[in-house]
């Protein structure tokens, strides 16, 4: 094939894009938005417990909560603190006002608490452009008052940005920044490279997800999985892409490249999955939230990089620590949380043998169990499935065996369901089975019956399958502060790519 001029030089440009690889300063993390929007919100003692319980190692703050970052003191724990929407115009336009700020919320509490960045407003371009003409101005003042204080080199500044400012984001190498905000982004990223700095991101694969109409399957929205002829290919690159999240980074890698910005890092300031939705959200589900978080912390910590930057894997704050029952909106916007105001987690991550942050998931104390009101033929097709193909031992469900009592279908599959989530290391999707099961922290061990992954001792007389294999069902897969209510303009890019996604 004969390039023309103006082809060979677009192509010796994307190499040269592709060759470029911003800075890193260290290994990359994975932390916690908290916020407080709750009825019943902990006592920062009690949040700094459940960090400490956690191994959660980063935080990020939505201000800079005076009590929180006084309990935050002497834990080691890194805190990126924030300059609220509500105070970014008075920062902005004033030099002694963001020195006020620096000396009351830094200064006072460095270096007992360790503050590593701040936050400089969220998501400012998309939801209070009225002070988008202010926000590098804040970003440099607060800059300047760091450097008077001689904080400069331990703390970051920056701002973060909405994925959806990325425009015509799919195939990435094809994504620019919406060209409305080029006197502001310019300068924004000017400042991040002068100050060693990184753009902060908010990725949200479920909003990109939900607003596709069906173009974007779940599962490459999930992390899942895909067969190769199921990737999306970037046409002009050749890179494959095997998830949402991974296209969204790199589609503001090239953005920033095509402002010839090719050496600021990125890092994730929210990113995650709700566990539960109204009608209208029928997959945000606690079995699709752990999956997601599950697979976006293993994504990050086994340093798997992006198809553009393999190898250099993006720091990343999950969204978020607590459900927050007090925003408002959607019932997703009040169910992003890992945990509950209690510190129960509202559900387990599979995230066996991370060993760096929510080490503590007690993976060997979940459980899957069947769930009520489920129709008693689709419990019974997976209890055939789980006892024939799943390979599963049933013999303690045979008469006369520990777990035969209760003898309904349901106490049945719920054996059953257990043994093969267990027999399968309690992968992500093992507990699925059509939607009939549920993982929970509850031991569904009674009497003398005992489940597989309980920590009571098991003795069970070996004996034959109970039932035949059936052809019924099968097992696998299953199943921001701000609103996004537009529709992200990685869905334009996808329905206009030659990519295959469904």
């Amino acid at each position: 094939m004969k390039l023309f001029p103006e082809e060979s030089m677009a192509l010796l440009l994307l190499l040269l894009l592709a060759l470029s690889v911003p800075a890193v300063a260290e290994d990359a993390f994975i932390g916690v938005n908290i916020g407080t929007d709750l009825s019943d919100m902990p006592s920062p003692s009690q949040v700094v417990a459940l960090l400490k319980a956690q191994q959660i190692r980063h935080v990020r703050l939505y201000d800079a909560d005076r009590a929180l970052l006084v309990a935050l003191a002497n834990t080691g724990i890194r805190v990126t603190i924030s300059v609220p929407n509500d105070e970014l115009l008075g920062v902005g336009q004033s030099n002694a006002t963001a020195a006020n700020w620096v000396a009351r919320n830094v200064a006072a509490h460095v270096p007992a608490t360790n503050i590593t960045a701040i936050a400089v407003g969220s998501e400012v371009l998309t939801t209070l452009p009225n002070a988008a003409p202010v926000l590098v101005s804040a970003l440099r003042f607060i800059y300047s008052a760091l450097v008077a204080s001689n904080l400069d080199n331990q703390i970051k500044v920056s701002t973060p940005l909405s994925s959806s400012i990325i425009l015509d984001s799919f195939p990435p190498s094809q994504a620019f920044f919406n060209r409305t905000w080029d006197p502001v982004l310019v300068p924004l990223l000017k400042f991040l490279q002068s100050t060693d700095s990184f753009l902060m991101l908010n990725v949200y694969p479920y909003y990109d997800y939900m607003q596709s109409n069906g173009v974007i399957p779940l599962d490459y929205a999930l992390f899942r999985p895909l067969p190769p002829n199921k990737e999306a290919v970037d046409a002009n690159t050749l890179l494959h892409y095997t998830n949402v999240f991974d296209a969204i980074v790199d589609a503001a890698h090239f953005s920033m490249s095509y402002l010839n910005f090719t050496n600021v890092p990125i890092v994730v300031t929210e990113s995650g999955w709700p566990s539960k939705g109204d009608a209208s959200e029928r997959d945000a589900t606690l079995d699709n939230a752990n999956t997601y978080n599950s697979n976006l912390i293993r994504h990050v910590l086994n340093k798997t990089g992006t198809p553009k930057y393999p190898g250099v894997s993006v720091s990343t704050y999950i969204y978020e620590l607590y459900n927050e029952d007090l925003r408002p909106g959607s019932v997703s916007e009040k169910n992003w949380g890992l945990f509950e105001a209690s510190g129960v987690p509202v559900y387990i991550l599979h995230l066996t043998g991370s060993g760096m942050v929510l080490a503590n998931d007690t993976t060997n104390q979940t459980y899957c169990i069947a769930k009520d009101g489920v129709d008693s033929k689709m419990l019974q097709a997976g209890l055939d499935w789980a006892c024939g193909p799943g390979k599963v031992d049933c013999s303690p469900l045979l008469q006369g065996q520990p777990c035969y009592e209760p003898n309904t279908v349901q106490a049945h599959a719920t054996y059953a369901f257990d043994a093969y989530y267990h027999l399968m290391g309690m992968a992500p999707g093992t507990c699925f089975f059509k939607g009939a099961s549920a993982v929970t922290t509850t031991d569904p061990s009674h009497g003398s019956c005992i489940f597989p992954g309980s920590g009571k001792n098991a003795t069970f007389v070996n004996g034959t399958s109970l039932a035949p294999s059936s052809n019924d069902t099968t097992s696998g897969s299953g199943s921001h502060r701000f609103y996004h209510s537009i529709a992200s303009p990685l869905i334009i890019g996808i329905l206009l790519s030659n990519a295959v996604l469904t």
